[in-house]
């Protein structure tokens, strides 16, 4: 099958590797010419994913036309805020597209499908989330994700394409369910981080991330998802990984802002995309729309956008009002 891969950043370049070790015809697109270029001569991508290796048959394109013609399937692994941009270039495409991009667009209150549904309205849409760090997935760490479309077979065309042994995918049919997870646990990572950058401790973070839990099935509700989603692989399975481990950009963000670090400096030296920091603008603003309470996102704004100390929001979120656990 004939694949276009549309960003070369660490989820990307993993799904290209798998892809054409599974024998499929694949282009890899990015903006930045100098990435393909780098990647086309030593077959690697050390920035994003160190000591992995591509096959050979990747073709690195630089030309998103020449990426795209006669493809099939276009992946779309672009961060957020270029991702309509880049998918008003495919208004013509009737194929499959696959969004594993994780984010909400401020300005309309969408996810990517939302977005694709508008830019690209004859194609099949379905989106990839879980907990899935790209440098496990490109070692063959055994892995669990779940696609989801409002089409069943879209659904299960992209299942059977990526399905392995150490990749195993599930399929949903809450397409905006499985997409609104997938970003809102970027947010709650950001927290996370802070935790553990003021020094707090398991106990802190557990009682975290089951609240998050019930702030983002309460969005999720009001948008228009299945609540029930949000306890899967696309809601607590990712938002664990996030919250947890050492290789999340968005806990190591918040873990640093935590420490007193200013947002400016941590974001100009840190390696790829902090997803949950224009996520966390976008929900505090679908939450205000929706008229959800969402306490944690709320101070998670508060600190990456109105300045507040991060000690105090902290004290401000476990101060409230006692309520019966939700």
């Amino acid at each position: 099958m004939r694949i276009a891969v549309l960003g070369a950043g660490a989820w990307g370049t993993a799904l290209t590797r798998m892809l054409a070790v599974g024998g499929h015809e694949v282009r890899l697109w990015d903006y930045l010419p100098e990435t393909l270029d780098q990647i086309a001569r030593t077959r690697r991508n050390d920035k994003f994913l160190p000591g992995i290796e591509l096959p050979g048959t990747v073709v690195c394109e630089p030309e998103l036309t020449a990426a795209t013609a006669r493809a099939e399937l276009i992946v779309i692994a672009v961060r957020s805020s270029a991702f309509r941009t880049v998918a008003a270039r495919l208004t013509g495409f009737t194929g499959t597209v696959l969004s594993v991009t994780k984010g909400i667009e401020y300005e309309t209150g969408l996810t990517m499908s939302g977005i694709l549904a508008v830019t690209v309205p004859r194609a099949r849409v379905a989106a990839m989330s879980g907990p899935s760090f790209a440098i496990e997935v490109a070692r063959g760490v055994p892995t669990a994700v779940v696609v989801a479309s409002r089409e069943a077979e879209t659904a299960r065309f992209i299942q059977r394409l990526f399905h392995t042994q150490a990749f195993r995918v599930y399929t949903s049919a809450d397409l905006l369910g499985v997409e609104l997870g997938g970003a809102l646990k970027n947010v709650i990572a950001i927290a996370a981080g802070v935790c553990d950058g003021l020094g707090f401790g398991d106990n802190s973070k557990a009682a975290l991330v089951t609240r998050a839990i019930a702030e983002m099935k309460r969005l999720g509700q009001a948008c228009g998802a299945q609540p029930d989603t949000f306890t899967g692989l696309s809601g607590l399975g990712d938002l664990m990984a996030t919250c947890f481990s050492r290789l999340s950009r968005n806990r190591a963000f918040g873990e640093r802002l935590g420490r007193g670090e200013k947002i400016p400096d941590i974001l100009a030296s840190m390696t790829g995309v902090v997803e949950g920091y224009p996520t966390a603008r976008a929900a505090y603003r679908l939450a205000r729309d929706r008229r959800v309470e969402t306490p944690i996102i709320n101070e998670v704004y508060a600190m990456l956008y109105e300045g507040k100390d991060v000690r105090q929001a902290v004290h401000d979120l476990t101060a409230r009002d006692s309520k019966a656990e939700d």
